[in-house]
């Protein structure tokens, strides 16, 4: 790889072999290049790949702002719980979580303790991510000192559901979490239903619901005009059909875009599939 340019000495922006434009960080990568020049490839930590016409400049620039250390257990933690590769297409997930570590290492070394509103929620409807967050702070608390708090793990996880989205920032995440849990607890209060179960197909609901807003988010819902599958759900399903209408009414209050024929749907197809299951019917 060519160096393009120095940003810092654990920061460069460089060329690949395929001629794009990539960030390299490493611990006295800067240091060592020139631009221009090849970059000795032992010094190379982690290599970014800019993805959805992102900025690669304009990227280098914040892994630049972010502290030597901070920047260096964040890297080295992301790889050791294997939540990146060597090489990562979210250099925006890797700049969030460090810019979370710095602030969460400053309250610590003052003794702040933050309880975050949304750690049972994170905790009830990311339990992979929450789990992996757990993972990744265990692995940073290696490389920082003092040693966060084990409540950070809900932020952590946060943004790692966050990072499926094309937003810099947690906000949409956040709206995402409370309409969940309010369609949750809309499909357990009309049909009397235990909303802590964890069974399979709550699972799927909230997996299909999270696709759903990345849909929302990319302008790509399914079909606009109601298919024939879609019709044949809606048909068979009439009283999930229209909670499934109630729940596509919460979406477009909460996040101003309607639902088309097929999401509604579609998300009738799950809320039937709780009802049975919770009845003890195989869906």
């Amino acid at each position: 790889m060519e160096a393009l340019r120095v940003l810092n000495n654990n920061v460069v922006l460089a060329r690949d072999d395929k001629g794009q434009e990539v960030i390299l960080t490493g611990r006295g990568i800067g240091f060592s290049s020139r631009q221009g020049k090849p970059i000795d490839p032992a010094l190379i930590v982690r290599v970014f790949v800019p993805a959805d016409g992102r900025d690669p400049d304009h990227l280098a620039e914040a892994f630049s702002l972010i502290g030597e250390d901070v920047l260096r257990a964040v890297v080295l933690a992301l790889d050791e719980v294997g939540v990146e590769g060597r090489e990562s297409t979210r250099p925006t997930l890797a700049i969030a979580v460090a810019d979370h570590v710095a602030g969460a290492l400053d309250r610590a070394a003052r003794g702040v303790v933050v309880e975050y509103p949304l750690a049972a929620e994170a905790q009830a409807l990311y339990a992979t991510e929450y789990a992996q967050a757990q993972r990744l702070l265990a692995a940073i608390n290696e490389h920082v000192d003092p040693k966060l708090d084990p409540s950070e793990a809900t932020a952590l996880a946060l943004h790692l559901v966050n990072a499926g989205f094309a937003s810099g920032d947690l906000s949409f995440t956040y709206t995402m979490t409370g309409v969940i849990q309010q369609m949750l607890a809309i499909v357990a209060e009309e049909y009397g239903l235990d909303n802590s179960q964890k069974s399979l197909s709550a699972a799927r609901f909230i997996t299909h619901v999270r696709y759903l807003f990345v849909r929302i988010q990319q302008h790509r819902q399914l079909k606009g005009h109601e298919s024939t599958i879609g019709k044949g759900i809606r048909q068979h399903y009439p009283e999930a059909t229209h909670t499934a209408q109630r729940l596509a009414t919460i979406v477009e209050l909460r996040l101003g875009a309607q639902l088309s024929e097929d999401e509604v749907s579609y998300l009738a197809l799950h809320v039937a599939r709780m009802i049975m299951d919770a009845d003890g019917v195989p869906a």
